[in-house]
């Protein structure tokens, strides 16, 4: 039996590999960004171990998040799964003052990933919209660029991927992959998302349990359990450390 966190997860892909792994005997701690909605969490799946609640807009909620999660024990597995769209009509600014796609998809699993008791794996949810992102760091908060909100989440599935990578370079005793999850009828999907909803969740879970050789590489990118070609971008060393400093001058934690 496992301990898997996995954030995002009172609804959506996070609660379905949640259920996953719970019908297979693993211990699962869900993560809500607030109380209400963390005994949504309970309700949709009793079989949960614990709810951590914390808005991971905020760096503040980040920490909450952390420390809570650390309060229970360490993981043998975290899924990075929490995640905002592509259809925000204009740009949002967090307490923070930080644009809220990269605060949430961004900011938030490299500071979990920086507080959080080190696991022995780290699943990092993506997109096949990454392949579209621009790595350049010019504007990362969208102070200067004509919002879009597209690119905006297309740069932050990027840096996903990035983050997964750089991970699996720096611990070398962790397992850190990404993995795209396919285009499904979620709330962020839409309900005109053509890929099969049962198989979206199965690649996280495996990644995050299983024995099967080929869950336990690291520094991969999947689809479907299967190897994928990810932004060539994700795998430059440049990138990858311009991409922790930046982060680690936000939030004053280095990985």
């Amino acid at each position: 039996m496992s301990r898997v966190l996995i954030t995002g997860s009172t609804e959506g892909l996070g609660l379905m590999a949640a259920r996953l792994l719970a019908d297979g005997g693993h211990s699962v701690t869900l993560h809500a960004r607030s109380a209400a909605r963390a005994e949504d969490a309970r309700a949709a799946l009793p079989a949960a171990r614990a709810v951590v609640v914390g808005d991971l807009s905020s760096i503040a909620g980040m920490r909450q998040v952390a420390e809570h999660a650390n309060a229970g024990g360490s993981y043998d597995a975290v899924i990075h799964n929490a995640g905002v769209g592509y259809r925000e009509p204009r740009r949002i600014s967090t307490d923070d003052g930080l644009e809220h796609v990269f605060a949430i998809n961004v900011l938030a699993p490299y500071l979990l990933t920086g507080l959080i008791e080190r696991p022995g794996r780290l699943v990092y949810l993506s997109s096949g919209m990454h392949r579209g992102g621009d790595p350049g760091l010019t504007d990362p908060q969208w102070e200067s660029r004509r919002w879009n909100g597209s690119q905006a989440y297309s740069d932050s599935k990027l840096f996903d991927v990035v983050l997964a990578f750089a991970v699996a370079r720096l611990w070398t005793g962790v397992l850190s992959n990404a993995l795209e999850p396919g285009w499904v009828p979620t709330r962020m999907g839409g309900p005109g998302a053509p890929d099969d909803m049962s198989l979206a969740p199965v690649t996280q879970a495996w990644l995050a349990v299983s024995p099967d050789p080929d869950a336990t590489t690291t520094g991969g990118y999947f689809y479907h359990q299967k190897p994928r070609t990810a932004h060539p971008a994700a795998r430059d060393l440049k990138i990858q450390d311009r991409l922790l400093s930046y982060c680690a001058t936000l939030t004053g934690v280095t990985l």
